[in-house]
């Protein structure tokens, strides 16, 4: 009787937990949402409230920014793992943090809009990230506002377009060699 009496707790506990998840708004870490599905920690943020995410992990001894890039998910046609009220946009900018003293690290996605490519600079917050985002505004043309020189780091400044865009036209450039010859 006492198995019948535990089996049917756990059956009745089972359907709570099961109603309880469908009912629970998504965890949140520095206001951001945490993806539950993954190993990593990984936080969804939009353009708005990245800045102050950012500046939250930054203040919790996230200091070593690790890296900075971008993501053009225009071609892309499998279904895309965003946590529920993550609204997939074209472009994602996606930063990774780590905490020098604990070794955890951290990786914030941002949902960028095609039509709006702009997300604030981590440059007061990180002086190294300068690089990075103009590489990001080089390579996918999204911008970074307040960012102390938003110009090309890759391609000449006449350069026209952005080349890891996925709307971006294939063309042959000729390859140019110092002091080569064409005579064989």
């Amino acid at each position: 009787m006492v198995a019948d009496d535990d089996t049917s707790t756990a059956d009745d506990e089972a359907e709570g937990d099961a109603t309880t998840a469908e009912t629970d708004t998504p965890p949140t870490r520095y206001a951001g949402i945490v993806d539950p599905t993954g190993t990593d920690v990984v936080l969804h943020t939009d353009v708005a409230t990245y800045p102050d995410l950012a500046a939250a992990a930054k203040a919790d001894g996230f200091d070593q920014l690790v890296d900075l890039t971008a993501v053009d998910y225009l071609t892309y046609a499998a279904p895309r793992r965003l946590p529920a009220g993550v609204v997939a946009e074209r472009f994602e900018v996606v930063t990774q943090l780590r905490n020098p003293d604990s070794g955890e690290r951290i990786r914030i996605r941002v949902q960028v809009p095609a039509d709006a490519p702009a997300v604030a600079t981590l440059f007061d917050l990180w002086p190294g990230s300068e690089n990075l985002e103009r590489e990001v505004y080089d390579m996918f043309g999204i911008e970074f506002i307040d960012h102390p020189d938003m110009s090309r780091i890759l391609m000449p400044d006449d350069w026209v377009g952005h080349p890891l865009r996925k709307d971006y036209a294939v063309g042959a450039i000729p390859v140019q060699f110092k002091a080569a010859s064409n005579i064989r």
